[in-house]
C-alpha cells in the first residue's frame, strides 16, 4: 500500500529554516499530485503547497508565497518542502498527501512532522 513519511520537522526560531522531506512508496506516482497541508492546535487542516510528481507547476498557499518552496526528487521518490523565514504562525503538524491529478480529494495521508517555531 501507498506509504507517506515526513521528516525534518523541529523546533526553530522566527527567521530560521527547516525543510521537511517526505518519502512516498507503494505505487508508480506518475500522474498525481504531491501536497503538503498543515494542520495548528485548535484550526483546521489548511493547504500549504502541491506539485505535480512529474515536476513543473507548483501551488502555494497565499500564506507561504515566497517563503516556502515545493520540491520533488522523481529518484528518490522523496518530496520536499523548503520553510525560509518562519513565522510562529507556521507552527502546526505538517502532512504530506497525494491524489491522483484526476481525483479532488487526498486520499493518501502520511502521519505528520510537528514543526514548532518560537518567536
Amino acid at each position: 500500500q501507498v506509504q507517506l513519511v515526513e521528516s525534518g520537522g523541529g523546533m526553530v526560531q522566527a527567521g530560521d529554516s527547516l525543510r521537511l522531506s517526505c518519502a512516498a512508496s507503494g505505487r508508480t506516482f506518475s500522474g498525481y499530485i504531491m501536497g503538503w497541508f498543515r494542520q495548528a492546535p485548535g484550526k483546521e487542516r489548511e493547504f500549504v503547497a502541491s506539485i505535480r510528481w512529474s515536476g513543473g507547476s507548483s501551488i502555494y498557499d497565499d500564506s507561504v508565497k515566497g517563503r516556502f518552496t515545493i520540491s520533488i526528487d522523481n529518484a528518490k521518490n522523496t518530496v520536499y518542502l523548503q520553510m525560509n523565514s518562519l513565522k510562529p504562525e507556521d507552527t502546526a503538524v505538517y502532512y504530506c498527501a497525494t491524489r491522483h491529478a484526476l481525483v479532488i480529494s487526498y486520499l493518501d495521508w502520511g502521519q505528520g512532522t510537528q514543526v514548532t517555531v518560537s518567536s
